[in-house]
Protein backbone atom coordinates (compact mmCIF):
# COMPACT_ATOMS: atom_id res chain seq x y z
CA UNK A 1 0.00 0.00 0.00
CA UNK A 2 1.32 3.44 -0.92
CA UNK A 3 1.89 6.17 1.65
CA UNK A 4 -0.88 8.10 -0.14
CA UNK A 5 -3.40 5.32 0.59
CA UNK A 6 -2.26 4.91 4.19
CA UNK A 7 -3.37 8.45 5.00
CA UNK A 8 -7.05 8.49 5.94
CA UNK A 9 -9.01 10.83 3.71
CA UNK A 10 -10.99 13.70 5.23
CA UNK A 11 -11.78 15.17 1.82
CA UNK A 12 -15.20 14.04 0.65
CA UNK A 13 -16.80 16.17 -2.05
CA UNK A 14 -20.58 15.90 -1.91
CA UNK A 15 -22.94 16.51 -4.81
CA UNK A 16 -23.63 20.22 -5.15
CA UNK A 17 -20.45 21.27 -3.32
CA UNK A 18 -17.47 23.18 -4.68
CA UNK A 19 -13.79 22.64 -3.95
CA UNK A 20 -11.76 25.80 -4.52
CA UNK A 21 -8.25 24.46 -5.10
CA UNK A 22 -4.95 26.27 -5.46
CA UNK A 23 -3.06 24.40 -8.18
CA UNK A 24 0.33 25.87 -7.35
CA UNK A 25 2.79 27.24 -9.90
CA UNK A 26 2.64 24.29 -12.30
CA UNK A 27 4.55 21.21 -11.16
CA UNK A 28 1.84 18.63 -10.44
CA UNK A 29 3.93 17.07 -7.67
CA UNK A 30 3.51 20.28 -5.66
CA UNK A 31 -0.24 19.69 -5.26
CA UNK A 32 -1.35 18.83 -1.76
CA UNK A 33 -2.75 15.38 -1.02
CA UNK A 34 -6.06 17.05 -0.19
CA UNK A 35 -6.12 18.75 -3.60
CA UNK A 36 -5.39 15.48 -5.39
CA UNK A 37 -8.16 13.62 -3.56
CA UNK A 38 -10.72 16.27 -4.44
CA UNK A 39 -9.54 16.33 -8.05
CA UNK A 40 -10.14 12.58 -8.23
CA UNK A 41 -13.79 13.12 -7.22
CA UNK A 42 -14.54 16.01 -9.59
CA UNK A 43 -17.39 15.74 -12.08
CA UNK A 44 -16.86 19.30 -13.34
CA UNK A 45 -13.68 21.40 -13.24
CA UNK A 46 -13.70 25.14 -13.93
CA UNK A 47 -10.12 26.19 -14.48
CA UNK A 48 -7.92 29.21 -15.20
CA UNK A 49 -5.25 30.01 -17.77
CA UNK A 50 -2.34 29.49 -15.37
CA UNK A 51 -3.21 25.88 -14.51
CA UNK A 52 -0.63 23.63 -16.18
CA UNK A 53 -1.58 20.91 -18.66
CA UNK A 54 0.24 18.42 -16.40
CA UNK A 55 -2.29 19.11 -13.64
CA UNK A 56 -5.27 19.08 -15.99
CA UNK A 57 -4.30 15.56 -17.08
CA UNK A 58 -5.03 14.37 -13.52
CA UNK A 59 -8.78 14.77 -14.04
CA UNK A 60 -10.73 11.76 -15.24
CA UNK A 61 -11.81 11.57 -18.87
CA UNK A 62 -15.43 11.74 -17.74
CA UNK A 63 -14.92 15.03 -15.87
CA UNK A 64 -16.34 18.02 -17.75
CA UNK A 65 -13.62 20.65 -18.23
CA UNK A 66 -14.66 24.31 -18.51
CA UNK A 67 -11.99 26.88 -19.35
CA UNK A 68 -12.49 30.38 -17.94
CA UNK A 69 -8.96 31.67 -18.44
CA UNK A 70 -8.30 35.33 -17.88
CA UNK A 71 -5.51 37.09 -19.77
CA UNK A 72 -4.39 40.56 -18.78
CA UNK A 73 -5.70 43.38 -21.03
CA UNK A 74 -7.47 40.92 -23.35
CA UNK A 75 -11.10 40.04 -23.85
CA UNK A 76 -11.95 37.36 -21.31
CA UNK A 77 -14.73 35.94 -19.22
CA UNK A 78 -15.76 38.38 -16.51
CA UNK A 79 -15.51 37.48 -12.84
CA UNK A 80 -19.28 37.75 -12.56
CA UNK A 81 -19.69 35.18 -15.33
CA UNK A 82 -17.20 32.87 -13.66
CA UNK A 83 -19.10 33.13 -10.37
CA UNK A 84 -22.38 32.31 -12.11
CA UNK A 85 -20.82 29.35 -13.92
CA UNK A 86 -19.61 27.81 -10.65
CA UNK A 87 -23.04 28.29 -9.05
CA UNK A 88 -24.82 26.88 -12.09
CA UNK A 89 -22.96 23.57 -11.99
CA UNK A 90 -23.23 23.26 -8.22
CA UNK A 91 -26.99 23.79 -8.43
CA UNK A 92 -27.13 20.95 -10.96
CA UNK A 93 -25.87 18.69 -8.19
CA UNK A 94 -22.38 18.18 -9.60
CA UNK A 95 -19.18 17.76 -7.63
CA UNK A 96 -17.39 20.90 -8.76
CA UNK A 97 -13.71 21.78 -8.59
CA UNK A 98 -12.76 25.40 -9.14
CA UNK A 99 -9.06 25.25 -10.01
CA UNK A 100 -6.86 28.33 -9.89
CA UNK A 101 -3.10 28.74 -10.38
CA UNK A 102 -0.95 29.33 -7.31
CA UNK A 103 -2.95 29.98 -4.16
CA UNK A 104 -6.46 31.23 -4.78
CA UNK A 105 -6.30 33.62 -1.80
CA UNK A 106 -3.15 35.41 -3.08
CA UNK A 107 -4.05 37.68 -6.01
CA UNK A 108 -6.51 34.98 -7.09
CA UNK A 109 -9.91 36.46 -6.13
CA UNK A 110 -10.71 33.22 -4.36
CA UNK A 111 -12.30 34.99 -1.41
CA UNK A 112 -14.70 36.75 -3.78
CA UNK A 113 -15.77 33.41 -5.20
CA UNK A 114 -16.27 31.84 -1.77
CA UNK A 115 -18.41 34.80 -0.68
CA UNK A 116 -20.52 34.42 -3.80
CA UNK A 117 -20.98 30.69 -3.22
CA UNK A 118 -21.97 31.20 0.41
CA UNK A 119 -24.47 33.87 -0.64
CA UNK A 120 -26.04 31.22 -2.89
CA UNK A 121 -26.12 28.59 -0.11
CA UNK A 122 -23.36 26.46 -1.64
CA UNK A 123 -20.83 24.74 0.61
CA UNK A 124 -17.18 25.19 -0.31
CA UNK A 125 -13.94 23.39 0.45
CA UNK A 126 -10.91 25.68 0.22
CA UNK A 127 -7.53 24.06 -0.42
CA UNK A 128 -4.40 26.24 -0.31
CA UNK A 129 -1.82 25.98 -3.04
CA UNK A 130 1.84 26.93 -3.20
CA UNK A 131 1.93 30.50 -4.46
CA UNK A 132 4.34 31.37 -7.27
CA UNK A 133 6.41 33.63 -5.01
CA UNK A 134 7.33 30.60 -2.92
CA UNK A 135 7.40 27.76 -5.45
CA UNK A 136 9.08 29.52 -8.37
CA UNK A 137 11.76 31.19 -6.26
CA UNK A 138 12.62 27.98 -4.42
CA UNK A 139 12.97 26.04 -7.67
CA UNK A 140 15.25 28.81 -8.95
CA UNK A 141 17.41 28.69 -5.84
CA UNK A 142 16.31 32.07 -4.50
CA UNK A 143 15.34 32.19 -0.80
CA UNK A 144 12.80 34.88 -0.01
CA UNK A 145 14.55 35.51 3.31
CA UNK A 146 18.13 34.78 4.33
CA UNK A 147 19.99 35.49 7.55
CA UNK A 148 21.81 38.84 7.44
CA UNK A 149 20.47 39.50 3.93
CA UNK A 150 16.67 39.82 4.04
CA UNK A 151 14.35 39.68 7.04
CA UNK A 152 11.03 40.33 5.32
CA UNK A 153 9.26 39.89 2.01
CA UNK A 154 6.44 41.71 0.23
CA UNK A 155 4.15 40.24 -2.44
CA UNK A 156 3.02 43.01 -4.80
CA UNK A 157 0.69 43.11 -7.79
CA UNK A 158 2.53 44.78 -10.63
CA UNK A 159 -0.09 45.37 -13.31
CA UNK A 160 -1.52 48.73 -14.27
CA UNK A 161 -4.93 49.68 -12.92
CA UNK A 162 -7.78 50.57 -15.25
CA UNK A 163 -6.59 54.19 -15.36
CA UNK A 164 -3.19 53.11 -16.67
CA UNK A 165 -1.31 53.85 -13.45
CA UNK A 166 0.74 51.75 -11.07
CA UNK A 167 -0.05 53.47 -7.80
CA UNK A 168 1.90 51.74 -5.05
CA UNK A 169 3.41 52.91 -1.72
CA UNK A 170 6.90 52.98 -3.24
CA UNK A 171 8.41 54.60 -0.15
CA UNK A 172 7.62 51.40 1.76
CA UNK A 173 9.91 49.35 -0.49
CA UNK A 174 13.17 51.25 0.05
CA UNK A 175 14.60 48.94 2.73
CA UNK A 176 17.26 46.75 1.07
CA UNK A 177 16.65 43.98 3.64
CA UNK A 178 13.13 43.53 2.26
CA UNK A 179 12.66 41.15 -0.68
CA UNK A 180 10.13 42.35 -3.23
CA UNK A 181 8.15 39.92 -5.37
CA UNK A 182 6.04 41.37 -8.18
CA UNK A 183 3.27 39.30 -9.67
CA UNK A 184 2.05 40.32 -13.15
CA UNK A 185 4.84 42.87 -13.44
CA UNK A 186 6.50 42.12 -16.78
CA UNK A 187 4.49 44.79 -18.61
CA UNK A 188 5.39 47.43 -16.04
CA UNK A 189 9.10 46.83 -15.45
CA UNK A 190 10.04 50.33 -16.63
CA UNK A 191 7.80 51.92 -13.99
CA UNK A 192 8.88 49.46 -11.30
CA UNK A 193 12.57 50.09 -11.97
CA UNK A 194 12.19 53.86 -12.11
CA UNK A 195 10.04 54.20 -9.01
CA UNK A 196 12.13 51.90 -6.83
CA UNK A 197 15.33 53.73 -7.75
CA UNK A 198 13.66 57.10 -7.22
CA UNK A 199 12.53 55.99 -3.76
CA UNK A 200 15.88 54.77 -2.52
CA UNK A 201 16.69 51.34 -3.95
CA UNK A 202 20.17 51.15 -5.42
CA UNK A 203 20.32 50.80 -9.20
CA UNK A 204 22.66 47.82 -8.72
CA UNK A 205 20.06 45.86 -6.68
CA UNK A 206 19.91 42.27 -7.99
CA UNK A 207 16.76 41.22 -9.86
CA UNK A 208 15.58 37.83 -11.13
CA UNK A 209 12.81 37.10 -13.58
CA UNK A 210 11.37 33.59 -13.41
CA UNK A 211 9.24 32.50 -16.36
CA UNK A 212 6.85 29.55 -15.88
CA UNK A 213 8.44 28.65 -12.56
CA UNK A 214 8.54 24.95 -11.52
CA UNK A 215 7.43 23.84 -14.99
CA UNK A 216 9.53 22.11 -17.64
CA UNK A 217 9.66 25.45 -19.52
CA UNK A 218 11.09 27.32 -16.51
CA UNK A 219 13.64 29.96 -17.42
CA UNK A 220 15.48 32.37 -15.13
CA UNK A 221 17.20 35.64 -15.99
CA UNK A 222 19.31 37.68 -13.57
CA UNK A 223 20.11 41.37 -13.89
CA UNK A 224 20.09 44.61 -11.89
CA UNK A 225 17.28 47.03 -11.17
CA UNK A 226 18.70 49.60 -13.60
CA UNK A 227 19.01 47.04 -16.42
CA UNK A 228 15.66 45.34 -15.83
CA UNK A 229 13.65 47.09 -18.59
CA UNK A 230 16.29 46.42 -21.25
CA UNK A 231 16.57 42.76 -20.23
CA UNK A 232 12.83 42.25 -20.65
CA UNK A 233 12.82 44.02 -24.02
CA UNK A 234 15.89 42.26 -25.41
CA UNK A 235 14.64 38.81 -24.44
CA UNK A 236 10.97 39.48 -25.24
CA UNK A 237 9.98 38.08 -21.86
CA UNK A 238 6.28 37.35 -21.56
CA UNK A 239 3.86 36.42 -18.76
CA UNK A 240 3.57 34.37 -16.69
CA UNK A 241 6.79 35.67 -15.18
CA UNK A 242 7.65 36.63 -11.62
CA UNK A 243 9.96 39.49 -10.63
CA UNK A 244 12.15 39.05 -7.54
CA UNK A 245 14.09 42.07 -6.31
CA UNK A 246 16.70 42.07 -3.56
CA UNK A 247 20.08 40.71 -2.52
CA UNK A 248 18.60 37.23 -1.97
CA UNK A 249 18.66 36.78 -5.76
CA UNK A 250 22.38 35.99 -5.66
CA UNK A 251 22.64 34.06 -2.39
CA UNK A 252 23.11 30.71 -4.18
CA UNK A 253 23.92 31.99 -7.64
CA UNK A 254 27.69 31.51 -7.57
CA UNK A 255 27.27 27.79 -6.89
CA UNK A 256 24.36 26.92 -9.19
CA UNK A 257 24.88 28.40 -12.64
CA UNK A 258 23.70 25.20 -14.32
CA UNK A 259 20.43 25.34 -12.42
CA UNK A 260 19.03 28.55 -13.84
CA UNK A 261 17.08 27.03 -16.71
CA UNK A 262 15.88 23.72 -15.33
CA UNK A 263 12.68 23.14 -13.37
CA UNK A 264 14.35 20.71 -10.96
CA UNK A 265 14.68 22.07 -7.43
CA UNK A 266 17.95 20.17 -7.05
CA UNK A 267 21.29 21.71 -6.14
CA UNK A 268 24.74 20.17 -6.20
CA UNK A 269 28.29 21.55 -6.00
CA UNK A 270 29.69 23.09 -9.15
CA UNK A 271 32.30 20.40 -9.85
CA UNK A 272 33.03 17.70 -12.42
CA UNK A 273 30.32 15.42 -11.05
CA UNK A 274 27.51 17.96 -11.39
CA UNK A 275 26.34 17.07 -14.95
CA UNK A 276 26.14 13.39 -13.99
CA UNK A 277 24.26 14.17 -10.77
CA UNK A 278 21.81 16.49 -12.50
CA UNK A 279 21.14 14.04 -15.31
CA UNK A 280 20.57 11.24 -12.83
CA UNK A 281 18.14 13.37 -10.82
CA UNK A 282 16.25 14.56 -13.85
CA UNK A 283 15.70 11.09 -15.31
CA UNK A 284 15.54 9.00 -12.16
Amino acid sequence: MSIYNKLASKSILQAGEVALIGAGPGDAELLTIKALRLIEQAEVVIYDRLVSSEIMHLFSDSCRKIYVGKALHKDCISQDKINDTIVEWAHKGKKVVRLKGGDSFIFGRGSEEVNYLLAHNIASHVVPGITAASGATTYAGIPLTHRNVAHSCSFITGHFSHDGKLDLPWQNYADKTQTLVFYMGVKTVATISEQLINHGRESSTPVAIIHKGTQIQQKVWRTTLANLPSLVAENNIKPPSLLVIGDVVNVLNEHQQLQDNTQQAFFAPDDALLPTIVNTRATG
